[in-house]
């Protein structure tokens, strides 16, 4: 097994992920430190990672958190901000999040220890569709909207075409849902920049077909094997 697929089937991220850390030498194979991608982990090799040994998970799991503001989408931070997993009770399992939400976004957000399972729904050829629900101080215009829908470039790369529903005023804020279909950097964020638009709330309510539903914030449940599937449909 290559050696970033064992550490994906570890619990410690995705396989993507994973090729990060060994390049920075996180990585040890019977105490040598390993950083060529190419590397093949043999049956009775010792792994490391950060100077811990790891094994493969035996209990594969993927938990929904909603997340609320305030909150950094890793494992750990070098700058001591709170992280997500301070949100989670205590488990047998090592789960790290699936994509991210910035920290001023609340919603959801998947954990799993299942590398396979996180490269699948974060690949960038899958497409799996994200929905989220924002709010805006500022009334976007037929067509300001209207290039969103049909996609703007950021980074040098046109965004895929974007679901927009029509703005509803809601207490003097005009709010909307918002479907894309990759994982850019603060996307959404970014794409009503691109109109002139800051987002002043967002928050996001599905992947693909799971809902967030009404599981109240800062509160996580672990999905059944059908939950996980409707995420592909």
């Amino acid at each position: 097994m290559r050696i970033n697929h064992y550490l994906a089937s570890c619990g410690v991220s995705s396989r993507r992920k994973a090729e990060e850390f060994i390049k920075l030498g996180l990585v040890s194979i019977n105490d040598k430190v390993i950083t060529e991608l190419s590397t093949v982990v043999k049956q009775d090799d010792v792994v490391k990672f950060k100077g811990k040994l790891v094994k493969p998970e035996e209990n594969k799991v993927c938990i929904m958190l909603n997340k609320p503001k305030g909150y950094i989408t890793a494992v750990s931070d070098d700058r001591g901000r709170p992280t997500v997993m301070k949100l989670l009770p205590k488990m047998k399992e090592r789960v790290f999040p699936i994509g991210r939400l910035d920290y001023n976004t609340e919603g959801l957000l998947l954990l799993t220890n299942d590398g396979d399972l996180a490269n699948n729904i974060t690949h960038p050829t899958k497409h799996i569709s994200k929905t989220y629900e924002v709010l805006l101080k500022v009334k976007p215009s037929t067509e300001a909207l209207q290039k969103l829908r049909s996609g703007v470039e950021l980074d040098g790369i046109k965004t895929l075409p974007a679901i927009i529903s029509k703005p509803k005023n809601e207490d003097g804020l005009y709010k909307l849902e918002v479907t894309i279909h990759e994982g850019k950097n603060r996307q959404v964020r970014r794409m009503f920049e691109y109109i002139g638009i800051r987002i002043y709330s967002l928050k996001r309510v599905s992947i693909g077909g799971l809902k967030l539903g009404d599981l109240e914030l800062k509160k996580c449940k672990y999905l059944t094997d059908y939950e996980i599937k409707t995420i592909f449909r």
